[in-house]
């Protein structure tokens, strides 16, 4: 079976053991569950604002002033109603005393089976792996761009400033190396709780300096529908191609449903469960949604058609604002790396242990030298992946178009559809096939336009000695 996402698109998960501390029992024999629907919002919040956040300037930039704030919109309403349909199927049988689901896998094991945990295991490593390599290029470029805020504060804008990230991406993946040998790293909880403050102070950071700029100047060119051709780009081909690739990286900004299960597996009952979870997403979601929006507009208003793929990389002054928007940054990935791998290094060293008893170790998983050698041989091909690929908004693209038509809407609708037992053709069962084919056709257009914006970027790209 495979392990559960401790991470989405967003921020770190915070700590979901939300109980009493009294030794009370739910009906299934765990503590006592006491989440309410503000402390469910606070999840959702939580783990949605984080990296996407940098890059929605840009899309909007692509999308112009007319399309960008309604794919937001439509993204969010999407994400709003997979998420309730998802809450349905927390439980098996009855919404209030059915058998409960306390992960996202084992919902599509109970609901689905078969080819159906498959394709969803593969997914989420596929996500994994991928968001591995996304975080790894997130916090490289922040780090360079500590040293570039700082070059042109000292030495002036018309100084040579650019950085070659490749350096920081080496530096980045020895960090995780040591990090990913200290045992249960992964369920420290100051970690959470670093990345909830570190994610909001650099959304946060991103929005003021945005509004500062569209209010003092200079601002860039915007448009009502995005870059123009022979201005901003070269033809309407890629124009297209950039158009697309901006629903992926809004996509990757939305991806938090596979957690949802688990923010559901915090809540008291009664009201059922899923009652209170509705009420959660649309705070969450309209929260999110907000925030987004100014970030988005505001990054749009600040550099026009011109908004750089992450938001802060437009900023230099002040440089020690900056500074700190980036270091909160390269903290919040340090340790959401390891939240987001650990549990697939728990789950490959159980299925090893299994297989070969004499890795095994005597209190479970492997041996020390095994754990070693495995973990530093992962961690470094994901440092090499970003090393070959450094693309920011390319890269945040294929992630969010592996995540969300599988993830966010696919799997929610297909449990929905067998537990509520819908008629094949009935007008629910096409209402619900039609959105999902709908979104799979995003995820088609942005999945492929995020692999043209990487072959495009390899033509100028050489490891180690491209500086940007």
């Amino acid at each position: 079976m495979p392990p559960e996402q401790g991470l989405s698109g967003g921020a770190m998960d915070v700590d979901m053991q939300t109980h009493d501390g009294h030794g009370e029992l739910d009906d299934d024999g765990k503590e006592k569950r006491t989440g309410t629907v503000w402390t469910a919002a606070a999840h959702i919040i939580t783990a949605v604002i984080g990296s996407g956040v940098l890059s929605l300037a840009w899309a909007m930039a692509q999308l112009g002033w007319v399309a960008g704030p309604v794919i937001l919109l439509l993204f969010a309403a999407i994400t709003y109603y997979t998420c309730c349909l998802l809450s349905d199927c927390y439980r098996v049988g009855d919404p209030a005393t059915g058998k409960r689901n306390y992960t996202y896998t084992e919902a599509v094991e109970s609901y689905l089976g078969g080819w159906y945990v498959f394709f969803c295991g593969f997914c989420q490593y596929a996500n994994m792996f991928g968001t591995g390599i996304g975080y790894t290029i997130t916090a490289s470029a922040s780090a360079a761009a500590i040293l570039k805020s700082n070059c042109f504060h000292w030495h002036g804008h018309e100084a040579d400033c650019s950085q070659n990230t490749s350096t920081y991406i080496v530096a980045f993946g020895v960090v995780q190396v040591i990090f990913s040998q200290l045992p249960n790293f992964h369920e420290l909880w100051w970690l959470s709780v670093i990345a909830a403050v570190m994610s909001f102070s650099y959304a946060t950071i991103a929005v003021g300096l945005a509004l500062g700029q569209t209010i003092s100047g200079p601002t860039g060119k915007t448009t009502l529908y995005g870059a123009q051709v022979g201005v901003d780009v070269v033809d309407s081909t890629q124009k297209i191609w950039l158009t697309f690739q901006a629903l992926g990286n809004i996509a990757f900004a939305y991806s938090y449903t596979i957690i949802l299960i688990e923010i559901q597996d915090t809540l008291r009952s009664p009201p059922a469960e899923n009652k209170t979870m509705r009420q959660a997403s649309i705070l969450g979601v309209a929260t999110t949604t907000a925030f987004y929006m100014m970030c988005g507009c505001l990054g749009y208003a600040a550099f026009g058609n011109a908004a750089p793929g992450n938001i802060l990389a437009g900023f230099y002054e002040p440089y020690w604002l900056v500074d700190f928007a980036n270091v909160c940054i390269v903290l919040h990935l340090v340790g959401g790396f390891q939240v987001f791998l650990q549990p697939l290094f728990a789950a490959v060293e159980a299925g090893v242990a299994d297989q070969w008893p004499c890795a095994a170790a005597p209190g479970g998983g492997v041996n020390s030298v095994v754990r070693l050698v495995w973990r530093t041989l992962f961690v470094a091909l994901i440092t090499l992946g970003a090393v070959l690929l450094p693309f920011f908004n390319s890269i945040l693209g294929i992630l969010g178009s592996v995540a969300f038509w599988p993830l966010t809407v696919f799997f929610p609708v297909e449990m929905y559809i067998r537990q509520r037992e819908i008629p094949r053709f009935s007008g629910t069962w096409m209402a619900l096939e039609t959105l999902s084919f709908f979104c799979f056709l995003i995820t088609i257009a942005a999945g492929a336009a995020s692999v043209q914006g990487v072959r495009d970027s390899l033509k100028n790209y050489v490891p180690f000695q491209t500086r940007s």
